[in-house]
């Protein structure tokens, strides 16, 4: 991606020279006349020669974005619009993620300063953070782009990492975070949750819990030590759909719970016993492992036969 002049230097105004106040009078801070202080020099501030230097191609681990303008990938785009359509779905989406680019927030902090060799404060030691926020359920969430501008409406300070989701979903996981955000405060925000977020990691295919055949099984399985329950169903749950900016429906990207155990007793069932089946059914599938990594969030209703 590249950048004109105008956009290095907003109205047109030019950096002070060394020493020098800024335009309008205002001097600039030390580490920055520092950094101008080299600018234009041949060497980088390593002191390596920029002469013969190419950082396109084999040579940069980022080659393959060489060419990217910034904007979002149109394999998602068309996946999102199918999904807002009805036309789509949610493994759309994220089989559209598994080959698209997105941009990681970034951010420089701070690790050490000191005075540098034109006797100017400036940093000695700077560390990129990866930017993270919190689920409204209080879980944390790796948040990503689709585009550069995108970004830059949601944090102007944030640098722009360009990566393939799944890169970005394996950052996630080593960040401890359990969901990876779409385009948080965009015109539809998308979530992808855990086990959507560690196939992408895994580079396999996913398969939405209310939508997993094998999850049928453990669920007869548990109901053949529960003689009082009469049926199990699963079904989507009241979060999976989202809300865009304008207030209509999506059919997916949401972050509330994501799978609905619908749980029938016969007519005659007794309030105590019910809730002791409960307690069981849910114990036993949390200790199951298939259940555990296919569902991210379980709600439960209760029903009994007329």
């Amino acid at each position: 991606m590249t950048h004109d002049d105008a956009a290095r230097h907003p109205h047109g105004a030019s950096p002070a020279g060394p020493g020098g106040p800024a335009a309008g009078g205002r001097h600039l801070p030390g580490h920055i006349e520092a950094a101008l202080q080299r600018a234009g020099t041949a060497a980088d501030s390593a002191g390596q020669t920029w002469e013969g230097r190419d950082l396109s191609g084999e040579g940069n681990p980022l080659h393959n974005f060489d060419q990217d303008d910034g904007l979002a990938d149109p394999g998602y785009t068309a996946a999102m619009d199918g999904l807002r359509r009805g036309s789509g779905s949610e493994e759309d989406v994220i089989a559209a993620l598994a080959t698209a680019r997105v941009f990681v927030p970034v951010i420089a902090t701070l690790g050490e300063d000191g005075i540098g060799e034109h006797g100017f404060t400036e940093d000695k030691e700077a560390d990129m953070a990866l930017v993270t926020i919190k689920a409204p359920d209080g879980r944390s969430a790796l948040p990503v782009f689709t585009s550069v501008a995108a970004l830059q409406d949601w944090h102007p300070e944030a640098r722009p990492v360009a990566v393939y989701a799944p890169r970005a979903a394996l950052s996630a996981v080593d960040e401890k975070s359990q969901l990876l955000v779409v385009d948080p405060g965009a015109e539809v925000t998308f979530v992808v949750r855990r086990p959507a977020m560690w196939a992408l990691a895994q580079q396999r295919d996913w398969t939405p819990s209310y939508r997993d055949e094998s999850l049928v099984g453990l669920l007869r399985d548990l109901s053949v030590a529960e003689p009082a329950v009469r049926r199990m169903a699963l079904s989507a749950g009241s979060g999976v759909a989202c809300r865009d900016r304008s207030g209509h429906v999506v059919p997916g990207g949401g972050h509330g719970p994501e799978l609905r155990l619908t749980v029938t007793f016969g007519a005659d069932i007794d309030p105590a016993e019910a809730k002791a089946v409960v307690g069981r059914l849910q114990a036993g599938l949390s200790s199951t492992k298939e259940f555990a990594e296919a569902v991210d969030s379980l709600e439960m209703r209760l029903s009994a036969e007329a």
